[in-house]
């Protein structure tokens, strides 16, 4: 996707620093085609500003800002929206603001919605564009740590119910990400292991007594 726009200035180096402001991004990203030259003229007098055409390549990421800002648009909703590197080689989109709450659902599942929606988005194959696949991560008000504690402590209470009665245990229907934090917070407790059930959206992580667990830690 290409976004393109033709500005005038006094010089040509001034139309395409004014180009980048309002596309908001570096110089060293877009193409530029000059138009005018631009000429200073006597005392004013027939001056002719300069005149170029930006052309910029919108990346995977700008796509999915770009998509989720249109949809908080026609929902008339007043939300920021930004972005920033995470820490598992994806792009975190974070939304804020009054209302914000109702993109995050249930247990977070219009929120997976939409970030399913952002990633087919950001990926999106375009005939004559060479563009480099995007992990996108969509995040409403801090809520996918909160979330993660949340599991988290919810692993940890589980897995010593299990130890105490002896009998596994199996929870909610959860989604691939909710399944691998309960996943990876079990890891550390001894005696206790899980196991993934079930198929597309009624998957769920069970977990079980496991004294091998115990010989390997000893």
């Amino acid at each position: 996707m290409k976004k393109e726009l033709i500005v005038t200035a006094k010089t040509v180096d001034e139309a395409k620093e004014k180009a980048a402001a309002e596309l908001g991004v570096a110089l060293s990203e877009l193409e530029f085609t000059v138009l005018e030259e631009g000429k200073r003229g006597f005392l004013g007098i027939g001056a002719v500003d300069a005149k170029v055409s930006a052309c910029y390549v919108m990346k995977g990421a700008d796509i999915a800002v770009e998509f989720i800002r249109k949809m908080i648009a026609d929902m008339e909703l007043d939300l920021t929206v930004a972005t920033r590197e995470g820490g598992n080689d994806d792009t975190v989109i974070t939304v804020g603001g009054e209302g914000a709450g109702m993109l995050i659902g249930h247990h977070g599942e219009t929120l997976d919605s939409l970030q399913y929606l952002a990633n087919l988005a950001a990926n999106k194959k375009i005939k004559g564009e060479k563009r480099e696949y995007v992990k996108i991560t969509l995040d409403v008000e801090g809520y996918r740590a909160k979330r993660e504690e949340t599991l988290r402590a919810l692993a940890r209470r589980r897995a010593a119910q299990v130890i105490k009665g002896k009998k596994s245990v199996m929870l909610e229907p959860m989604n691939p990400y909710e399944r691998r934090i309960i996943h990876s917070e079990v890891q550390s407790i001894a005696g206790v292991s899980t196991n993934s059930i079930g198929s597309e959206n009624n998957r769920r992580v069970v977990m079980f007594l496991d004294d091998s667990k115990n010989d390997t830690e000893n």
